[in-house]
């Protein structure tokens, strides 16, 4: 028999550092001070900065004069060691939340931290643990946190919405939303909206349901679910086979953020593709709600209104894409969105009106949308086995990274990919947890560029762009100092004049970058944040650099101190 020696307990991993294990308290952050963040611009209160998405600061420190003083403030190292969850890279996705100097982000695995942002200090740390096998369709990512009533919110990887004590980052409740072993996760950064928080739930690849849920943020209870895929006899059922279970595994996730006007009390939540990818003949109809952008009561759960981008969509067009909000000269109320499929589109937000609607990408042959927005396909996988080549790819003229938008130019910065793709159909059986594609892709390794385009959404009319040898895929910054933050693949983290598009200043950060810089202010001096890790869904959107750097670190920069 053989003889154990008694190993003695595990303690926190935490506890073999010099991690503090407490952020001071900060002013309390509820629904009205989000609401009128735009009034606090030192601090970066959620997601997109404001509820409206523009990704804009009135911050103006760092300017067209100053930006070439602009210099690293400190380096936050993430530490992505070990054995990560799920059979995929991962990537630092993360928008930082800046509250009254206590910086709050997360990273991929499961990780949030609590840092000093004025001295980049780790003040405490979480790691939720998922499971090594957990389904992922496109990288072990996270894209960010929420903070408010005292906590800090967390989607994970494997469907549980929690909450942390902002001062300790110990688990206050902890609530399951998805069932992993079908393939649901979670990647989205949730929303705080009254005494509610908001999340879209992923994994359509894996032909599950989509869904939007509200959360009681003091105790961790459903208020309601939105399911993005009507069942059988309600609004947009008839959009999908009357027979059969296509439905049940239609997709339409909502793995990004949405935006919300308090004055409608609607969120403007865009969702995924239908399931299954490329092969429509399992799915014949337009299949509501995919790839659309859906108006939801905040307070009911209800779809007051739906524009559809890509009807029954034979690409992987997801409109999960921010919607950015912005009132026109006459005060009417508008909501802009780039979609992957190469269009730009701006919507009256009170009713889901097209107003306007033009290509913001220079290669389009899927298909074709007129000025009316009539959607004709043209090139699509449709025989078994034979292969077809279209602009854009699957990853789209625009991915998941946001765009900006600077009420002193009235222009919106988009980040656009031009690379194309060619996709086999594959027809499959559905199996749980499986990938549900129904063709083999492959996305050009040669052949493509980016660019940040500046674009006037009330004419359509690109003022300017900004060209590079790589598709663009990071989230654009833009500040009242008359700036537009870009990260490239390739590592640079660049500066251009918003009224020009001209390159004023440039970093290389060692690692490409796939997140969405934030500035803030700490003490009267103004900072820029941007993680760095390049991975995730890479063979997707750009896989001539599947061989690049990886990494994990958190940038800021500021001008030298006084």
């Amino acid at each position: 028999m053989t003889d154990y020696v008694d190993a003695g307990e595990a303690i926190p991993h935490v506890q073999l550092s010099n991690v503090r294990g407490e952020a001071p308290a900060t002013s309390a952050v509820d629904y009205d001070r989000i609401r009128g963040a735009r009034s606090e611009p030192q601090n970066w209160l959620t997601y997109y900065g404001t509820y409206d998405g523009q990704r804009y600061s009135e911050l103006d420190q760092i300017n067209k004069d100053s930006i070439r003083r602009l210099s690293p403030a400190w380096v936050f190292q993430a530490g992505a060691v070990g054995m990560q969850s799920g059979a995929s890279t991962y990537s630092f996705e993360a928008s930082p939340i800046v509250v009254e100097g206590v910086m709050y982000v997360s990273g991929p695995d499961g990780r949030a931290w609590a840092i000093d942002a004025r001295t980049g200090e780790e003040l405490w740390r979480y790691k939720h643990a998922s499971p090594y096998d957990v389904s992922l369709c496109c990288g072990n990512v996270n894209r960010g946190l929420a903070v408010g009533h005292g906590k800090v919110y967390m989607y994970t990887l494997n469907a549980h919405i929690i909450a942390l004590d902002a001062t300790t980052g110990k688990v206050v409740w902890d609530t399951v939303n998805g069932d992993v072993r079908a393939g649901e996760s979670g990647s989205v950064a949730p929303l705080i909206v009254k005494d509610l928080v908001i999340v879209g739930s992923a994994g359509g690849e894996f032909g599950v349901r989509g869904h939007l849920d509200a959360f009681d943020a003091e105790t961790g209870e459903r208020r309601w679910r939105c399911y993005t895929v009507p069942k059988p006899g309600e609004p947009g059922s008839e959009t999908w086979p009357d027979d059969g279970e296509a439905w049940q595994r239609g997709g339409a996730n909502c793995w990004v953020t949405p935006t919300y006007d308090p004055e409608l009390e609607l969120l403007f939540q865009g969702t995924g593709n239908p399931a299954p990818d490329f092969d429509g003949g399992v799915r014949p109809g337009d299949n509501l709600y995919t790839d659309s952008t859906i108006a939801v009561d905040v307070n009911t759960g209800e779809i007051r209104w739906h524009y559809q981008f890509t009807p029954h969509d034979l690409w992987d067009y997801d409109s999960t894409m921010e919607n950015v909000l912005f009132d026109a000269p006459d005060g009417r109320k508008l909501l802009a969105h780039a979609d992957k499929n190469g269009y730009f589109f701006v919507l009256d937000r009170t009713n889901g009106e097209l107003v306007r609607v033009f290509p913001f990408v220079d290669r389009i042959t899927w298909g074709e949308i007129t000025p009316e927005g009539k959607v004709t396909p043209k090139i699509y996988p449709d025989e078994e086995g034979v292969p077809v080549h279209f602009w854009p790819g699957p990853a789209g003229g625009k991915e998941w990274t946001h765009m900006s938008y600077n009420p002193q130019t009235g222009l919106m910065y988009v980040p656009v990919q031009e690379v194309g793709a060619t996709a086999t159909r594959r027809r499959r059986e559905f199996k749980e947890s499986i990938p549900y594609w129904g063709a083999g892709v492959a996305v050009d390794i040669e052949d493509f560029y980016g660019f940040v385009a500046a674009i006037d959404p009330l004419t359509g009319e690109e003022k300017w762009r900004w060209n590079n040898e790589y598709p663009m895929c990071a989230s654009t910054l833009t500040t009242a100092g008359g700036l537009v933050f870009q990260g490239t693949p390739t590592g640079e983290f660049v500066a251009l004049d918003a009224s020009t598009g001209e390159k004023l200043w440039s970093f290389q950060c060692g690692s490409g970058h796939h997140s969405s810089p934030t500035t803030f202010e700490v003490d009267g001096r103004q900072f820029i944040a941007v993680p760095t890790g390049w991975g995730g869904w890479v063979e997707g959107f750009l896989p001539g650099l599947l061989g690049a750097a990886a990494g994990d670190a958190l940038f800021c920069f500021a001008l030298p101190e006084q």
